[in-house]
């Protein structure tokens, strides 16, 4: 199978950052959103990511320009017919993306890849949802997808080795990314580990051990973290990591996986991190720490 055209469902900062990934490894992409308005915000979100690496020479105009041009803008599922694989990468709600994957089947012949971004879900229950489960797999990227050469290809009950195969070559060959094989349980490897860190970083703040710089700086000078678990946490969205710790909690039933207190207090108070501006610590329009 030849990887020239992939359909990307979901146009937030995952959505946004696997679209631009694919962009400039020179593949066509085609995004979809559920309204216009979210689309065009999706595109001017990738542009504005454009525009700062151009500020920094990462990049040139002629780069961005030719980077734009193979993200094309698509307001219905049907046009996603003509792709080679399809990503969805929606919200974390289970009856939502069933219905993504129920109506993809129904435009997407049967031999092309359907993929999903999700981190904690279950990927045998959304290949139910279709008629072929065989071609359903979990690709899992990590933010920032451009910066994380790591993926997660999460196998549900029924994924096909043929299915497997083809989107390990897809990660390695055609974007260049180290993909590590998942058999299907909450969180996965990267979020069940690292969401449990967090956690345990947020009980060890509530009970006064250190503050929360403090315990970032142990976790990023002691072992080498690009960022401490607090600033993670602030990156990743506080809900979203109540969310995997909540999922994990219910499915293992393990008390481990109980979330701190802290946290569903911060996100009661709508101090989400980055996307609000201020979590654990505050930041400005660019996610830049103030």
């Amino acid at each position: 199978m030849f990887f020239k055209k992939i359909g990307v469902i979901g146009g937030g900062t995952m959505g946004q950052g696997i679209a631009e990934m694919l962009a400039v490894k020179g593949l066509d992409v085609l995004l979809v959103e559920q309204t216009r308005d979210k689309l065009d915000h999706a595109y001017q979100m990738i542009e504005t990511s454009l525009d700062k690496q151009l500020e920094k020479w990462a990049i040139t105009l002629a780069e961005k320009k030719l980077i734009l041009s193979r993200i094309h803008k698509v307001d219905h599922f049907a046009e996603l017919g003509s792709c080679d694989m399809v990503i969805e990468s929606i919200s974390e709600d289970l009856e939502a993306k069933k219905r993504v994957f129920a109506e993809l089947d129904t435009v997407c012949p049967s031999h092309i890849i359907l993929a999903s971004n999700t981190s904690t879900l279950s990927l045998t229950e959304l290949a139910s949802s279709t008629k072929y489960p065989e071609r359903v797999i979990g690709i899992h990227f990590i933010y920032p997808v451009s910066k994380v050469d790591l993926v997660e290809l999460v196998r549900g009950l029924k994924t096909s080795e043929d299915t497997f195969l083809e989107a390990k070559r897809f990660v390695e060959e055609v974007i260049s990314k180290k993909g590590i094989m998942v058999y299907e349980s909450p969180g996965f490897v990267t979020t069940r580990i690292i969401c449990t860190l967090i956690n345990e970083a947020l009980h060890a703040l509530q009970e006064g051990v250190a503050s929360a710089q403090d315990i970032d700086d142990a976790m990023r000078i002691g072992y080498a973290f690009q960022h401490g678990p607090f600033e993670m946490a602030d990156r990743f969205g506080l809900d979203s990591v109540l969310a995997a710790m909540e999922r994990m909690f219910r499915e293992f039933g393990d008390i481990k996986y109980r979330p701190a207190v802290l946290l569903k207090k911060m996100v009661r108070a709508g101090n989400l991190g980055v996307k609000t501006g201020e979590g654990f610590f505050r930041y400005d329009k660019d996610g830049d720490r103030i």
